[in-house]
């Protein structure tokens, strides 16, 4: 299509040009020293527009002879820069193959590079990331020393110039793995506070910051990290809820005494007071410290809710409750009767119910109950062995030594 267009312009040119020269008879003349030459307007024409083409051609001629040297010095630095990226690439390719000590020497190849040609030495971004390779080879072979004097390079580059500022992220956040890696979480948590806002609010950086908290042990401030990666959807609901409820396990187990455990109970959010594990594990804590009153007080709320558990939960509430008995009141009485009835095939119930039951001193319903409890297989070991001790107490309490001893033997036949 082109080849046609320029045809048709080359034959509109030459009929303009037969309809305007075919009929010019003027006549140039050109006096120079005594001669004289005439030439018909045409011929000068064609002349002037071929001595112009001649002139441009070699105008055109010497800025091309006189442009060789920068010619040859930018094709000069065009190879080197190619031959820096080519290296760059082998770096990353033998990196990723575990070739550390290979992807060392080809980063301090490039790097030897660089510094032969100053053009290339103004690229910050690549340097930083050629020093960032470097750490990270370092890194992999143990050398912490070259390490870190890489990554200062590479930071101090990230500082210096603005168009290598983004590596800086890249470099803390490097940093922070390889503390991880170290187990050294206070570094970790120090390079995780250096961040940008934005950058401490990313996915991977909260995963970081979540690890950090957990080596470091700082349970409270890794479940608001963990709350702000499912807020993130940074894992599904159910691990989210698994994890939110190991760590505030971790955070009440932190408590040596009462008052740390009230104050570590009072930090939790009212959606962790409300899951079953955690409220049981609060409330067996506080009650082996003597407080069971207060212990039952917590355990309450999600009592009164039972329906609204699992099996498993209601389970860990019963023991829970099981090893706050002390001093438990009539007012429980109802409450566990009406989840037995409710949830009759679970021995747990049953099981706490026989416990309050002695410890109202209804010493007949709560015998027959304890023995239909330490007789199930269903419950654990643990509980049928506490059942049948309990019975030998209520025995020993009527003077009936013979039972005493049954319950007993009983006892100590479960292993």
């Amino acid at each position: 299509m082109r080849g046609i267009v320029w045809l048709v312009l080359l034959f509109a040119v030459a009929v303009v040009a037969a309809l305007t020269l075919g009929r010019n008879d003027g006549l140039v003349s050109v006096f120079w020293a005594g001669w004289r030459v005439d030439l018909s307007l045409n011929l000068f024409l064609l002349l002037v527009l071929g001595g112009a083409g001649l002139v441009f051609v070699l105008l055109q001629s010497l800025g091309a002879l006189l442009a060789m040297p920068e010619r040859a010095r930018a094709w000069r630095l065009s190879q080197r820069d190619r031959g820096a990226q080519q290296f760059l690439r082998e770096a990353l390719v033998s990196l990723w193959s575990a070739r550390y000590g290979r992807a060392q020497k080809t980063v301090l190849k490039l790097l030897a590079l660089n510094a032969k040609t100053p053009e290339l030495r103004s690229d910050g971004g690549a340097l930083a990331l050629a020093h960032l390779l470097a750490a990270e080879s370092a890194h992999r072979l143990q050398d912490r020393t070259r390490r870190q004097a890489q990554w200062e390079l590479a930071l101090e580059l990230c500082r210096t110039h603005s168009e290598a500022r983004a590596h800086e992220e890249a470099a803390r956040l490097m940093a922070v793995a390889w503390a991880l890696e170290d187990r050294d979480a206070e570094a970790a948590l120090q390079h995780l506070a250096a961040l940008p806002p934005g950058a401490a609010r990313r996915t991977q950086a909260l995963r970081l910051r979540l690890q950090a908290a957990r080596m470091a042990k700082r349970p409270l401030e890794a479940m608001r990290t963990a709350r702000l990666l499912a807020k993130h959807q940074g894992f599904a609901p159910g691990v989210a809820q698994s994890l939110l409820r190991s760590l505030a396990i971790d955070l009440l187990g932190e408590a040596r005494d009462p008052d740390q455990l009230r104050a570590a109970w009072q930090q939790l959010e009212a959606a962790d007071r409300r899951d079953a594990y955690v409220v049981a594990r609060a409330a067996q804590q506080m009650a082996l410290w003597g407080a069971a009153q207060e212990a039952r007080a917590w355990i309450r709320p999600l009592w009164e809710q039972m329906k609204d558990f699992s099996g498993e939960e209601r389970a860990e509430l019963g023991r829970a409750l099981g090893a706050a008995m002390a001093g438990i009141g009539p007012d429980w009485l109802p409450r566990l009767e009406a989840a037995r009835t409710q949830f009759g095939r679970e021995p747990t119930l049953a099981w706490v119910l026989g416990l309050a039951l002695a410890e109202m001193q209804l010493w007949g319903k709560a015998n027959q109950v304890l023995r239909s409890a330490a007789a199930d297989d269903q419950l654990p070991t643990a509980q049928r062995r506490q059942a049948w001790v309990r019975l030998a107490e209520l025995a020993a309490l009527g003077e009936d030594s013979e039972q005493r001893l049954e319950c007993l033997e009983q006892a100590a036949r479960l292993n």
